[in-house]
């Protein structure tokens, strides 16, 4: 199947004064408005289902629509469970389609369900299965306590149909329409009559200290018909449910009305829940199998922020930017000048500055080791998030490829492991080290071995809770299998060629150190690094409100568009703070740089990790001790990633404007 790809047109006339500004803020508005509309952007494999009646079905057109159903999960519970963990209508034929590595480690577990509906056909209150409960059935009891404990956590349930996410659209207490890809189990009245969860907006569940669940829904699918080729076939374009509860009086003559589906904290008596389900198909002209994601965000007001969490950032960016000028351009110039024209020592000796640590500042600093180790980590990072973001921005990644987004950034850090071998080798060897095996493991094995350790202490906790995140171990053994078998050796092939090689400094090293003049509270590391910090945060946090909903809110994240601008302001930010505090550095005489330069921007990650432990208290639900360690377990995995690649962009950026500053001057 050919490309699609469905341009935005871009009202924005944006005037800036410098015309690299414009061309960044053009990408980002393109890019954006891309994003936005992910759906427009299908690739080759992904091609469209048709769907006709049975009396026309051929083997390019099916008459039944499947639905799928995914794991259940809940804003006040890390711990997602399968569908089947759960005592609902299970599918006599079970079918598991293949999931990917992304779907594996983020615990999707899709399977199919006995939900399937004749295309084009109406049906009302069709029975799917009956449960029963009886209190001196030692394992039907435990399936009801484990219901209700599904419904007091609100647990979610996620269905697919046609490889679309069925939505749940409903009303707010403001009045708006609230749109979302999944559905709770019920919900649960507390004792003091306190309403949680979806009887807000069921008035008619009024009873306290009683679950209701929701054992029928009401389907609609529309389709988009098109009667240009081959006689005609359907196409679905979205798929919305209506979740409802019903107690029904038998199974001779169901009645999807009447009184809802009680289940009591504490019962005695045998009874019995029938699941039922309503569906209808309706056309709809007006959108097309090409945009039929589009629907998904109808009432996600998410754009506004991001034009906001922009301007934050490019605000951010040109106070920074000026900054760097007046320095480069004034400052530095005019410091440049002075010291080539200077004749005679007596003159060097009188002047005070940048120049006079010429014969120091190249000087290596301690535990090079280690700060190499990190900036070829970071690197490795950092080409796998860019990577990974831009083909998520230009729709390669789009939510409907499930999962494609943790494979491939999986796959390029597995295939990255050169650039972090020979950069860290080559700084290594910069700094006069000798041990370059040892810089070498280091290298493969440090940050890769700290993350495999936190992700296998939680795994063992998912495995104890029973969640379907839990990663099974086969698939430990292979993630295992390619970090050693694939990445250690690119590793290494990475750095026996970067032990050859050193970067070439302007000036040479004393080998007496210069004494350093005693420091002011400002030019002393803690406050320059602290400061350094912040305005890179400030760039990204509006966007990482958005990430984290998407990741413990289950909100669906889209807008790749944005988020990949906001990295690359993140990049130019982390590099002009670095730059400007190591200016601040040198004029105040102070040599010791090198660690400064990676902190000065990796302390972001502080900032994030301050911020995460602020949402996890003010914004997410999250009960119990599981729960909460598992979720600063995965948060210190971020938080290494983002000290890794932020503290090598800010290194870099020193590193470099370091060696062009000392190029141009001329010493003796």
């Amino acid at each position: 199947m050919s490309t699609r790809f469905r341009l935005g047109t871009n009202p924005w006339r944006l005037r800036l004064a410098r015309p690299g500004l414009r061309w960044l803020l053009g990408l980002g508005l393109f890019l954006g408005l891309q994003a936005s509309r992910s759906a427009a952007f299908y690739l080759p494999g992904l091609a469209p289902v048709n769907f006709c009646e049975a009396s026309r079905e051929t083997a390019t057109c099916k008459s039944t629509v499947a639905l799928f159903v995914n794991r259940l999960d809940s804003v006040e519970s890390v711990l997602p469970y399968e569908y089947n963990t759960f005592d609902f209508c299970k599918d006599s034929e079970k079918r598991n389609p293949s999931e990917n590595l992304g779907q594996v480690l983020f615990g999707e577990r899709i399977s199919s369900s006995p939900y399937k509906f004749p295309f084009n056909r109406t049906g009302t209150c069709i029975k799917v299965c009956v449960k029963s409960y009886d209190t001196a059935n030692d394992d039907q009891e435990k399936k009801l306590a484990f219901l209700r404990k599904g419904i007091r956590l609100n647990y979610q349930h996620h269905w697919i149909i046609d490889n679309m996410p069925v939505i749940w659209c409903h009303n707010t207490g403001d009045g708006t329409k609230y749109h979302t890809p999944g559905f709770p189990i019920g919900c649960f009245i507390a004792k003091s009559g306190e309403s949680k969860h979806a009887c807000l907006i069921h008035p008619e569940f009024n009873k306290s200290h009683i679950y209701f669940l929701f054992n029928h829904v009401d389907i609609t699918i529309a389709y988009h018909e098109d009667s240009g080729r081959n006689g005609g076939f359907a196409r679905l374009v979205s798929a919305r449910l209506e979740p409802q509860s019903y107690k029904h009086s038998g199974e001779g003559r169901l009645a999807c009305n009447g009184p809802p589906m009680e289940i009591p904290e504490e019962h005695t008596e045998k009874f019995n829940v029938t699941y039922t389900y309503s569906v209808q198909f309706e056309e709809n002209k007006s959108i097309k199998w090409a945009s039929r994601w589009d629907y998904i965000l109808d009432s996600m007001s998410h754009t506004n922020i991001q034009w906001l969490s922009i301007m934050n950032s490019f605000v951010i960016i040109l106070f920074l930017s000026g900054m760097v000028a007046i320095i480069i351009l004034r400052t530095l110039h005019r410091d440049i000048i002075r010291y080539n024209e200077m004749s005679s020592s007596e003159d060097a000796q009188e002047d005070f500055g940048w120049k006079l640590l010429h014969g120091d500042v190249f000087r290596p600093p301690r535990n090079r080791m280690l700060l190499s180790v990190f900036l070829g980590q970071g690197t490795q990072v950092l080409i796998m998030t860019f990577v990974t973001l831009l083909l998520a921005c230009l729709g390669f990644l789009s939510p409907s490829n499930r999962g494609a987004l943790m494979t491939c950034a999986v796959v390029l850090w597995v295939l990255l492991g050169t650039p972090a071998g020979y950069v860290s080798a080559r700084m290594y060897k910069t700094l006069k080290g000798v041990k370059w095996k040892t810089n070498f493991l280091l290298t493969a094995l440090l940050c890769p071995g700290v993350v495999f350790a936190d992700l296998f202490f939680m795994n063992v906790i998912l495995w104890v809770e029973g969640s379907s995140a839990a990663i099974s171990f086969g698939t430990l053994i292979g993630i295992l299998a390619m970090w050693c078998g694939i990445s250690v050796p690119l590793t290494f092939v990475g750095a026996y060629f970067g032990a050859k090689k050193k970067f070439r400094f302007p000036v040479c090293t004393n080998q007496i150190p210069r004494h350093i003049p005693r420091q002011s509270f400002f030019t002393k590391p803690p406050f320059g690094i602290m400061i350094g910090g912040i305005l890179p945060f400030g760039c990204v946090f509006i966007q990482l409100f958005l990430i984290l909903n998407s990741i413990w809110s289950h909100q669906m994240y889209f807008m790749f568009g944005f988020l990949f601008l906001v990295f690359i302001i993140l990049l130019i930010t982390c590099s002009e703070a670095a730059v400007l505090l190591c200016y601040f550095y040198l004029c105040a005489e102070d040599y010791h740089w090198w660690w400064r330069a990676f902190f000065t921007s990796s302390f972001t990650a502080v900032y994030l990790l301050i911020y995460t432990v602020h949402y996890f208290f003010a914004k997410l639900q999250i009960t119990g001790m599981a729960s909460a360690i598992l979720y600063f377990g995965y948060t210190m995995v971020m938080v290494l990633i983002f000290f890794l690649f932020t503290g090598t962009v800010g290194f870099f950026s020193c590193f470099w404007f370091i060696i062009k500053i000392y190029s141009v001057v001329k010493v003796d």
